[in-house]
């Protein structure tokens, strides 16, 4: 697997002066707005001391104490980059996300006052891609998984089906990525980490191609309609079932047998895929072809 990191594209850094000064008066609380209300301002970074993020963020304000089902109740939200909330004096619940990164504080508001809480994220980005090293890939087939560090992969991932060329937000730390090109047996896997502040470019290397496969009576003809079919592998386990005159799938370079079952008649044909070469593959329906269903056990 080929790799590429960068810095995560953020906007220039908000003026510094004096900056830490009213952010540690803001967080006691300085008498700056009406009475009988506080005014909550918070916003957040990737990585400690860094610019703050300016977009893609969810923030929520929720009640300290449970409500209905035990529930905390949701008192206000915000997608701006800096989140500003006029609030009843009391105890909340502040959370901000961005993608799969998360942080809660616990703030206590005091009425006339207004307060500024910063949110660390320690978080990164991820932008998946893969490669055929032998032609071009059809970046719409691939779809990637990805698994926390360590977690089995009959559990539920953290992510499913991304897509090649999105970004996507995750905290920093280790992950397994699993890519999928097309329906069939073309999987590749790698282990990746995430640094905070960092936009990691991945990009997973396939060996596998496109193939039709197409039943028909004689060389450049019509798929026969009503044809379903089943694609075994070297080692006679099936890798795809389909029913359609033609048959769409990507395969792993290897040797195959593609069988046609058309109303009561069965034909099989081996063939070969070569990395990079998509191919359309014709069985002939013919007696040279035909096998009856005791020769397929």
């Amino acid at each position: 697997m080929a790799v590429r990191q960068a810095a995560a594209a953020q906007a220039p850094a908000i003026a510094q002066h004096n900056q830490g000064e009213a952010a540690a008066d803001n967080k006691r609380g300085i008498d700056v707005t009406s009475p009988g209300q506080a005014e909550l301002t918070m916003k957040a970074h990737l990585t400690e001391g860094g610019p703050p993020v300016r977009q893609g963020l969810q923030w929520r304000v929720y009640g300290a104490n449970p409500g209905l089902g035990n529930k905390l109740p949701l008192i206000a939200q915000s997608t701006d980059s800096f989140a500003r909330f006029s609030l009843k004096p009391g105890d909340y619940i502040a959370f901000v996300a961005f993608g799969r990164a998360g942080m809660s504080k616990a703030v206590t508001l005091a009425g006339g006052k207004t307060y500024m809480e910063d949110f660390n994220l320690n978080a990164g980005g991820l932008k998946l891609n893969a490669i055929l090293p032998d032609g071009k890939i059809n970046e719409k087939q691939l779809h990637f998984t990805i698994y926390n560090e360590g977690q089995l992969s009959e559990q539920k991932p953290l992510i499913e089906d991304a897509k090649a060329g999105d970004i996507i937000r995750l905290p920093a730390g280790a992950y397994h990525i699993v890519c999928n090109y097309g329906q069939g047996n073309a999987v590749t896997r790698s282990d990746i980490r995430i640094e905070a502040g960092k936009l990691l470019e991945a990009t997973m290397q396939q060996r596998a191609a496109q193939i039709i496969l197409k039943l028909v009576r004689q060389t450049g003809g019509e798929a026969l309609a009503d044809t379903s079919w089943a694609i075994m592998n070297d080692s006679g386990d099936i890798v795809r079932e389909i029913a359609n005159a033609n048959a769409y799938i990507i395969l792993a370079e290897g040797n195959y047998v593609a069988v046609a079952k058309n109303k009561d008649k069965i034909y099989q044909k081996g063939f070969t895929v070569l990395s990079g070469k998509d191919e359309e593959i014709e069985v002939a329906a013919t007696a040279q072809n035909s096998v009856d269903e005791d020769g397929m056990d």
